[in-house]
């Protein structure tokens, strides 16, 4: 193994299975009690986890010394005011201790190359990015840590979104109730429960189809599983204020990933939003924000009833419908 590792971006899962895997290539279970040890840059200063990693090891032959929210890395500033002696960090990385794997974990999207020790580190440690995954590289990603067929990927996806930590806890629910066999779609929508999230997109197709009676029974099952109208009709702007923007971006010829990159959101969201906004004019996405608009004012400053006020909102569509 190397003796330096930095591992930084903004896919915290993918950051956490790449140190357990190197702390796992290290130490054996019975090592990992007493020779793994854990620094937060924001607690504690660098020499004190530096020290560490030059004392030897107090069982088997190495240890690993994980050093997280390395803050000077970056142009960020530490939550807290602690003071880090980098002259010591430098002279570390010139010269690593022979018998201790040092890993820096940084969940950030980017690094301050302009700084000396962040290109010092760079230059010498073997360094991983963990950036979120395009829909090519997600899906392939499920395809390899389970069997599904590519059915069961759409409705995975659909289902649970793009978040890694929840798609590997449905994935390891699905893989327990199939067994040996090939998950498909049918299994996933059996098994994976919508996330709010996934229930709003549900919300917004039965609105493009203009389904009002669908629309409705979608909104009493949310709100009897206790979720706040005000909640919903936030997740629902943002959602409608995604699909106007994407329509706009790709009116003037940006492609998908552009438009992901341009906005910060998945690229797999920008291709959900791209196919709703087919179903819209510019001027009745237009229409619909501003009716969200006023209905959260009306939550915010009026006494009406909240669920009656979602309740009339999709209304207003239906009868802008049959105008």
């Amino acid at each position: 193994m190397e003796p330096l590792y930095l591992l930084y971006g903004t896919e915290h899962f993918l950051i956490k299975e790449a140190y357990e895997r190197l702390i796992k290539k290290a130490l054996s279970e019975e090592e990992r009690e007493f020779n793994l040890c854990t620094y937060d840059c924001e607690e504690t200063p660098i020499e004190l986890a530096l020290e560490d990693a030059e004392t030897l090891p107090f069982f088997g032959e190495r240890k690993v010394v994980l050093i997280k929210n390395p803050f000077f890395l970056t142009a960020e500033k530490g939550k807290e005011k602690v003071e880090h002696d980098l002259k010591k960090l430098e002279a570390y990385i010139e010269q690593p201790s022979p018998f201790s794997v040092v890993i820096f974990v940084g969940f950030y999207d980017k690094l301050d190359e302009r700084k000396k020790i962040t290109k010092m580190l760079l230059k010498t440690a073997n360094v991983f990015v963990a950036n979120p995954l395009n829909e090519k590289e997600l899906k392939e990603w499920i395809r390899g840590s389970c069997r599904i067929d590519d059915e069961g990927v759409e409705a995975l996806l659909k289902l649970a979104g793009t978040d890694l930590m929840t798609l590997a806890n449905e994935i390891e629910k699905l893989t327990l109730f199939v067994g040996d066999r090939t998950i498909t779609a049918k299994d996933v929508y059996s098994l994976v429960a919508r996330s709010l999230e996934q229930n709003i997109f549900v919300l917004i197709e039965q609105v493009v189809a203009r389904d009002l009676s669908a629309a409705l029974r979608t909104l009493y099952d949310l709100l009897r599983q206790n979720e706040e109208p005000i909640k919903i009709l936030a997740l629902l702007a943002s959602q409608f204020r995604l699909i106007y923007q994407v329509k706009e971006l790709m009116k003037k010829g940006y492609g998908q990933q552009q438009i992901a990159s341009m906005l910060k959101v998945h690229p797999f969201r920008v291709k959900v939003a791209a196919g709703y906004a087919k179903g819209f004019s510019e001027n009745e996405l237009m229409d619909i924000m501003n009716e969200l608009a006023e209905a959260d004012y009306r939550m915010k400053s009026s006494g009406i009833d909240k669920q009656l006020i979602l309740e009339l909102f999709f209304m207003k569509l239906q009868n802008k419908k049959e105008a």
